[in-house]
């Protein structure tokens, strides 16, 4: 599975964005898709993700301000982001994995996802 993702950009507190992620390959081999973001210094964390049963799970820190989506015709995933705060500032990764997705929010989750995108940078300016 190959993962290319668009939409970052820079934007002031209170704004929204939305993030694309375009599969390819044999994307059925995959059962948790989504999204995680690094900022400077920190850890890679879990932000949203979707499973092939077509259950959404957020990280606690954006639920009710992102919204995970997907379609399938286009083999695409969006992340769209409201109300973004200067702490969503980061760099936003497609993943896809075998894993559950309840798993990719616990404690250095990234370091068992399979597939990564090359990133999309999120900047959000007070």
């Amino acid at each position: 599975v190959q993962l290319v993702e668009s939409g970052g950009d820079s934007v002031e507190s209170g704004g929204s964005l939305r993030l694309s992620c375009v599969a390819s390959g044999n994307t059925e081999r995959t059962y948790c898709i989504g999204w995680f973001r690094q900022a400077p210094g920190k850890e890679r964390e879990g932000v949203a993700s979707i499973d092939s049963e077509g259950s959404y799970s957020y990280a606690d820190s954006v639920k009710g301000r992102f919204t995970i989506s997907q379609d399938n015709a286009k083999n695409t995933i969006y992340l769209q982001m409201n109300s973004l705060k200067p702490e969503d500032t980061a760099m936003y990764y497609c993943a896809a994995d075998l894993t559950l997705c309840p798993a990719w929010y616990e404690r250095q989750a990234y370091r068992y996802i399979s597939v990564w995108g090359q990133g999309t940078l999120v900047t959000v300016s007070s």
